[in-house]
C-alpha cells in the first residue's frame, strides 16, 4: 500500500511462486482474488459510518473524472488483469484521510482527502497505478498466504460466509506490504503510466510532499520502510530507464477538487 495505514492491504491470488522480484508463494486463484475481494467491498458497504462512499449520483464529475484516470491506467499492456478483475471505483468521503487502496480483484476505493492533499492530477494517477499495481501483482493475497495458508483457501472452498472467512477479510485491515511489494508497486506505477498521457514519475510528488511537511499526516509506511528519499529517486529513474514522459498533463485539477463539498 503506498499510503495511510487502515484498510489498503488487501488479497489477490495465484497458486505457484510467482515470477519477479515482487513475487512470493500464493495459494489462491484469481477467481478467490474476486470472491474476497466481492465480501471486502459487502462489509465496507455495510459501515457507512466508517466509510462513507460517495454515491454517483450528485457526483458525476467527480466520478468521471476517476473514471477516465482509471481506464486510462488499464489500457497498459502491462496490467495482467485488466479484464479479470472488475476495476470498480468508490470514493470515500474523508477528508483528514490521505488514503487509497484498491482490494482483490480491482475493487479501487480513494478518499477524498487524498484528492485535496495532492496538487496535480498526475500525481493522483501515479497514486492510484500504484495502488492497482498491488492488486494487479496479487500481493495482498501474498500477504494471505503467509498469513493463514491453506485455512484461508479451506474456508473460502467450504463456505464463502464462514464467520471464519469473515474474519480472516476483517483481518486484511491489519496485514501491511513488505518493502519489495513497495518497490514492486512503486515500479510497476511508472510502467503503467508510462503508456498513458499522465507523468510516468507522478507517485514520486506524493512522497516529496509527505517528506517535505511531515507531521502527524504522515502515513505509517514512511516509518515502517526506511529511506523514503530513495523511492522518490528510485521511481524518477525508472522513468527515465523507460523514456517515459515525464511533463505534467495539462488537467485542470484544481477545478476537479472543487468538486469535492
Amino acid at each position: 500500500m503506498l499510503i495511510v495505514a487502515g484498510l489498503s492491504l488487501f488479497i489477490s491470488g495465484c497458486g505457484f511462486f510467482g515470477s519477479g522480484s515482487g513475487r512470493g508463494m500464493n495459494v489462491f486463484s484469481v477467481t478467490q482474488d474476486k470472491q474476497l475481494g466481492a465480501q471486502l467491498k459487502d462489509q465496507i458497504a455495510s459501515n457507512p459510518s466508517e466509510y462513507k462512499i460517495l454515491p454517483y449520483s450528485g457526483n458525476e464529475r467527480l466520478y468521471n473524472f476517476l473514471y477516465e484516470m482509471r481506464d486510462e491506467i488499464l489500457k497498459s499492456d502491462e496490467v495482467k488483469f485488466k479484464t479479470e478483475f472488475n476495476w470498480e471505483l468508490y470514493i470515500i468521503d474523508d477528508k483528514e484521510t490521505l488514503n487509497a487502496f484498491c482490494a482483490p480483484g480491482g475493487y479501487m476505493y480513494v478518499y477524498t482527502g487524498l484528492m485535496l492533499y495532492l496538487d496535480k492530477a498526475d500525481h493522483l494517477a501515479g497514486v492510484i497505478g500504484h495502488e492497482i499495481a498491488h492488486a494487479d501483482q496479487r500481493h495482498s493475497t501474498q500477504q494471505m498466504t503467509k498469513a493463514y495458508g491453506l485455512e484461508a483457501v479451506s474456508a473460502i472452498v467450504t463456505g464463502g460466509k464462514s464467520s471464519r472467512l469473515a474474519e480472516m477479510v476483517k483481518g486484511l485491515t491489519s496485514l501491511s506490504f513488505s518493502r519489495t511489494h513497495e518497490k514492486d508497486a512503486d515500479d510497476h506505477s511508472v510502467d503503467y503510466l508510462c503508456d498513458t498521457k499522465y507523468a510516468a514519475n507522478g507517485a514520486a510528488a506524493f512522497f516529496e510532499k509527505l517528506i517535505a511537511q511531515g507531521g502527524s499526516r504522515t502515513p505509517a509506511f514512511l516509518s515502517t520502510h526506511p529511506n523514503p528519499g530513495n523511492r522518490v529517486q528510485a521511481i524518477k529513474n525508472r522513468a527515465q530507464e523507460l523514456k517515459c514522459i515525464t511533463k505534467l498533463s495539462n488537467t485542470n485539477y484544481a477545478a476537479i477538487k472543487k468538486l469535492i463539498k
